[in-house]
């Protein structure tokens, strides 16, 4: 072979690398998104439940407190 093909070869194989590298690279960052969006999920579930779980807690208390963050008359 010449000297142009096996630069070429080499350049090829390096390309080659490269590629296997970023397909490695994007699945495992697509590994944690899914893990990440499956924590989000759960997460947002548990939100919910604390803030029912919250108003029907206020709405039992003497005096009302107010879970939209709204300020008393007197302010």
């Amino acid at each position: 072979m010449t000297e142009a093909v096996l630069k070429l070869v080499e350049r090829i194989d390096e390309l080659e690398a490269r590629l296997a590298f970023q397909e490695d690279t994007i699945a495992q960052l697509n590994d944690v998104i899914a893990r990440q969006d499956a924590d989000i999920r759960r997460l947002l579930i548990h939100m919910r439940e604390l803030m029912q779980k919250y108003s029907a807690i206020s709405s039992e208390l003497p005096g009302g407190v107010r879970p939209s963050g709204d300020k008393p008359p007197h302010y």
